[in-house]
């Protein structure tokens, strides 16, 4: 059974490893799932087994709060905190089913960008400005405003009270054995394979989260 926290284990893929072919391979999808992500879970296991009093915390509030923690675990779960939460939100939002936006991201989305395709040129050319590894987001940001936002390594911008949409790895790991060095193709072949329901469903929730907390103040 899955875990969201200590001790966490590995999520399950939604899919099989060949679901996606061919836009991404099956063995990236093992190799990257069965290897990478388990390599951050354990390591976050590891590093939380001789600190009980931070053993409750969620997976989302290790990668938020991580500043709080004792100073000689806090690089150490920045890190592998943010390699599982990344890599499970990653997987978790792709899909071979076919998929679209709803009216309240789409239309959110057109106001922002102007249109779908004007998102996709943008969260694109950010994917591929991201320098050696990490991701390109898109998130709503703390005002309910859609950004396009990137981070390195396994940073996530939780830490800056922006809240993932959607989300591409663009470490070389996640296209290599399919794409080699191009990483333009793999981001065209990832958006055939995200999962727009899903990014729907999210925008969806973090609004009315948004919507319940303002209501609050």
């Amino acid at each position: 059974m899955y875990n969201d926290y200590y001790e966490f284990s590995l999520m399950p893929l939604p899919y099989s490893y060949s679901a996606l072919e061919p836009h991404i391979d099956a063995k990236t999808m093992e190799l990257h799932h069965d290897k990478h992500l388990k390599t951050y879970v354990d390591n976050l296991n590891a590093i939380l087994k001789n600190f009980p009093a931070y053993q409750d915390w969620s997976l989302e509030k290790l990668v938020r709060d991580y500043m709080q923690l004792p100073m000689e675990i806090q690089q150490g779960v920045r890190n592998n905190a943010g390699g599982v939460f990344n890599h499970n939100f990653y997987f978790a939002n792709l899909t071979n089913k076919n998929t679209r936006l709803d009216e309240e991201l789409s239309g959110a989305i057109d106001r922002t960008f102007g249109s779908f395709d004007s998102f996709k040129e943008g969260f694109k050319k950010a994917a591929l400005g991201v320098f050696g590894s990490g991701y390109a987001f898109l998130v709503l940001d703390a005002n309910s405003q859609l950004k396009i936002t990137t981070t390195p390594n396994q940073d996530n911008p939780l830490t800056q009270n922006m809240f993932p949409i959607m989300e591409i790895d663009v470490w070389e790991h996640a296209y290599y054995l399919k794409h080699y060095n191009v990483r333009a193709d793999y981001i065209d072949d990832w958006f055939r394979v995200v999962d727009l329901d899903m990014a729907s469903r999210n925008y969806k929730s973090i609004m009315d989260l948004q919507k319940g907390t303002h209501c609050r103040m």
